[in-house]
């Protein structure tokens, strides 16, 4: 027996909490090409992780298992190894594809911030969604380039606004259970009892912009990340979309899906998509 037995394994169970905990981004990581996909079900796993201490660990002490959390990470990125499946997983992934402190301590930080903010300005409102998300998007796009600093510089801007763009949709379709549930208003300037039609649009329109600007990085992907990339990313515009045909009342009295009878569709129309537009870039 080697070590393999055991990096097959934590990888395996890395998979698996993507599978249990999201369809839509499951699926996306599925269509990416067979190289990347052990590295992003990684990263998912880590960072689902640490989103469940502070979302769903009621009545344990977060913070101490959070720092716990957090303390092990490094560890294992530092030894090579851990005893949690899901941090080995993750540190094979980060220490093959150069996924360092820079990318990792922001996503802790504002995960911190989960426990002791409930509100946020302007500045704390950045801060968090790079931490949270786009520090998330940066290390697939690790992965995607495999070493090739250039293209990862180039396509940076672009990577994050795609991860700021999937938490502003978070942010608006679970927002009844972040006010209720967990006491927490992501958006500055916003008072959720009062949420009307207006600034229901004048967020959606910030999140179009990121979309419109992660767009332009999406085609310029290496082909083998691409359609996984952009099934997530037709996934999440089509979600905006419902939120945006929804009344303000409607999105903090019930939380917007997409069902998966649609989703197949989406995946027939990304796929297509896709196809067109890996054609078009080589005529």
């Amino acid at each position: 027996m080697s070590i393999h037995l055991f990096d097959h394994t934590a990888k395996a169970i890395s998979r698996r909490v993507a599978l249990n905990y999201s369809t839509s981004f499951s699926l996306g990581i599925r269509l990416l090409a067979k190289e990347y996909r052990w590295p992003v079900f990684a990263i998912y796993g880590f960072v689902r992780v640490a989103d469940e201490i502070v979302d769903t660990f009621h009545g344990h002490d977060k913070a101490r298992l959070l720092a716990e959390f957090r303390e092990q990470t490094y560890r294992a990125l530092q030894d090579g190894i851990s005893t949690n499946p899901v941090l080995h997983s993750f540190q094979l992934a980060a220490n093959q594809y150069s996924i360092g402190k820079d990318l990792i301590e922001p996503f802790f930080e504002s995960m911190a911030e989960d426990l002791k903010k409930d509100s946020h300005t302007q500045r704390t409102y950045s801060e968090y969604i790079y931490g949270s998300a786009e520090v998330v998007g940066l290390m697939c796009l690790k992965v995607f380039c495999r070493g090739n600093q250039k293209q990862y510089q180039s396509l940076e801007p672009n990577a994050r606004s795609l991860g700021a763009a999937f938490q502003k949709v978070n942010f608006l379709r679970d927002m009844r259970s972040d006010l209720e549930d967990r006491g927490r208003v992501y958006f500055p300037g916003v008072d959720f009892q009062s949420f009307s039609d207006a600034d229901k649009i004048k967020i959606i329109q910030d999140v179009k912009a990121d979309f419109k600007h992660a767009y332009a990085g999406i085609v310029r992907l290496p082909v083998g990340s691409r359609l996984g990339v952009y099934t997530a990313y037709i996934y999440y515009l089509k979600l905006l979309e419902k939120i945006e045909r929804t009344t303000a009342r409607e999105i903090l009295e019930s939380r917007i899906r997409i069902p998966n009878s649609q989703k197949l569709v989406l995946l027939a129309k990304s796929y297509v998509k896709e196809k067109l537009m890996h054609a078009a870039i080589y005529l």
